[in-house]
């Protein structure tokens, strides 16, 4: 029998929002060593306005296609166009957007230093995984598809 859905080894949002919740306890008890100028809020803005953009679209194709988006939900198509004609992972890039945004609304620079574990830890607890999981359910055309588009962007 066929698994139909990925075994996750870190929730994605478990691993995009810890160390950002760490940055931000971190700069609550220490501060920031920095201060980052007033840039960090029309900056901030964009990015969750370009999440929103972004992360709804790729959801959108998600309810088009009608294939599992939730950790347990069944995985019954790939989808191949939209944001992810240009990223694998398109939810996780807007994800980790939003990421940045926060840590630059909230002024957390600690948070901003831990981005790359965030990064890390997504790639390590859900994307490798997700890979593995969508070989093995579909075989080439998912090879062809992972030659032609990037992981991130």
């Amino acid at each position: 029998m066929a698994v139909d859905t990925v075994s996750f080894r870190l929730w994605p949002p478990v691993a995009i929002g810890a160390p950002l919740l760490v940055g931000g306890i971190a700069t609550a008890t220490w501060g920031d060593p920095v201060e980052p100028g007033s840039w960090r809020v029309p900056v901030g803005w964009v990015l969750v306005m370009l999440f929103g953009v972004w992360n709804g679209w790729s959801l959108w194709l998600f309810a088009r296609h009608e294939t599992g988006l939730l950790p347990g939900d069944a995985t019954t198509s790939m989808i191949e166009s939209g944001p992810y004609r240009l990223s694998r992972n398109p939810l996780y890039v807007g994800l980790l957007a939003l990421y940045l945004a926060i840590a630059l609304l909230t002024s957390t620079l600690w948070g901003l230093v831990l981005f790359p574990a965030a990064v890390l830890l997504v790639l390590w607890g859900a994307i490798l995984p997700e890979e593995r999981f969508l070989h093995e359910r579909f075989g080439e055309p998912y090879g062809a598809y992972r030659r032609r588009v990037r992981r991130w962007l």
